[in-house]
């Protein structure tokens, strides 16, 4: 499952430069620019986009934080302040399309920037690929991960927050003949541990690590890749398989790594 080819990713202000206007800002996140795991899920989506031959463009060196871990961390002021710079840099381009692999730059966009005059047609990266499934520009098949035992996780930013349910299951059911669920699922999922500025801050008193917890709930069900749809699930989760040492029996990946892996790309 190496990487197979290379791709030239295009760049906003390169693409203003000349005049052109692409259909979505790719809007990549901090997970996915700067961490070393889930830059690998950045590469995949934009070898999806390519292959379906998407109008896109990643913002680049202009890209900043959307300020939500400052506004869940309980610093109004910064969030403010880094919200109000992106909708005037989204204002330069006239950018009214947001593609996002971050449930959590995805809620943050939808739902809390148009308080502040941002409002913006946003899209998370499993609809989008839902429905490129659905009318017939995304072909997958279940050559790589049709006879894998595959389940899914629950990011609560892409669930409980914004009801996305259905659309990240469709599309494991047309890569694996034997998807299964996890006891706790859908609105009843558990949390991975690393949501709403947990992720930064130090464990609290307790006997058992959240995700440890959630990671039990993976085991049980004997699957042998667990589909996450958010950086910071697929942090704790992957974490919680070493925790357990299972690293030899079961692997995390993220829906577009998967896609790709299948897609050959």
């Amino acid at each position: 499952m190496s990487e197979r080819i290379k791709i030239q990713v295009p760049v906003m202000a390169d693409l203003f430069a000349k005049g052109e206007k692409p259909e979505f800002l790719f809007w990549v996140g901090c997970s996915g620019a700067f961490d070393e795991r889930y830059k690998k899920v950045s590469r995949a989506f934009a070898k999806i986009l390519s292959h379906l031959e998407v109008s896109y463009a990643v913002l680049g060196v202009e890209e900043s934080c959307t300020g939500d871990p400052a506004r869940r961390a309980g610093n109004e002021m910064l969030y403010q302040m880094q919200a109000l710079q992106n909708i005037e840099l989204f204002k330069k381009y006239g950018i009214g399309k947001i593609l996002t692999i971050c449930p959590h730059c995805y809620n943050i966009f939808k739902n809390e920037y148009p308080d502040l005059g941002g409002r913006y047609e946003v899209v998370s990266y499993v609809h989008f690929l839902d429905e490129m499934l659905g009318n017939g520009k995304l072909k997958l098949t279940k050559e790589v991960f049709g006879n894998c035992k595959v389940t899914y996780h629950d990011p609560c930013y892409l669930g409980r927050a914004n009801d996305i349910y259905e659309e990240p299951r469709n599309i494991l059911k047309h890569i694996s003949s034997h998807y299964t669920e996890m006891e706790r699922n859908h609105s009843s999922s558990l949390c991975c541990g690393g949501g709403g500025g947990q992720m930064f801050k130090e464990a609290e008193p307790g006997n058992k690590e959240v995700y440890a917890e959630r990671t039990e709930d993976v085991l049980k069900t004997g699957a042998a890749f667990v589909a996450t749809a958010c950086p910071f699930c697929m942090n704790m989760i992957t974490d919680g398989i070493k925790y357990k040492n299972k690293e030899t029996e079961i692997r995390n990946l993220d829906i577009a790594e998967m896609i790709s892996f299948s897609l050959k790309l």
